[in-house]
């Protein structure tokens, strides 16, 4: 899989010290150590985000992490459109129930799967996307999934840096 094309990298997750380390927000988290590994510009607020830029392979590629909470992600992606940035150049990272926690995988399109900040962007810049799935696993009791994923992992620190890197590196090679 070959995604030279890939103009945007977009990280999902929740605004806040409070949810940094919670579920949902494992776009930002991956997110920010991707930006770390590939020498990224420093954050700016601009558009409703936090946004960065690194190069890959001559290319400019732009981050973005939204700051208006997981369920309206795709107000801060309004410019990108207007900028004639078509989906299938942008890169969203989000949290996946539906695989094991650790698990990678990448793909184009698809439904948001009850995932709200999924459906905002799609709302937004339709559903042509690459999507990173980063697998958080289901709540193993009857906890409400709205609650779980706004939990902490409760997997061991080691696991979750893990996954992130391993994250990392899955985007790296798509890119390259």
């Amino acid at each position: 899989m070959k995604l030279h094309e890939i103009h945007v990298i977009v990280g999902l997750g929740n605004p806040g010290a409070a949810y940094g380390r919670t579920r949902h927000s494992v776009g930002f988290m991956v997110l920010d150590r991707f930006a770390e590994l590939n020498n990224a510009t420093a954050w700016r607020e601009k558009d409703k985000s936090e946004q960065s830029e690194i190069v890959i392979n001559n290319m400019k590629i732009l981050l973005i992490k939204p700051q208006t909470y997981m369920n309206n992600s795709g107000q801060a992606l309004v410019h990108l459109g207007k900028a004639g940035i078509k989906a299938e150049n942008i890169m969203v990272i989000h949290d996946e129930l539906e695989k094991p926690f650790g698990t990678v995988s990448i793909k184009q399109g698809g439904s948001a799967h009850g995932h709200n900040g999924l459906r905002s962007v799609i709302a937004t810049i339709g559903d042509q996307f690459w999507r990173v799935r980063v697998g958080i696993g289901r709540p193993t009791n009857k906890e409400d999934v709205g609650s779980y994923v706004l939990e902490t992992f409760s997997e061991k620190r080691e696991l979750v840096e893990h996954m992130i890197e391993h994250a990392c590196q899955e985007i790296r090679q798509a890119l390259e």
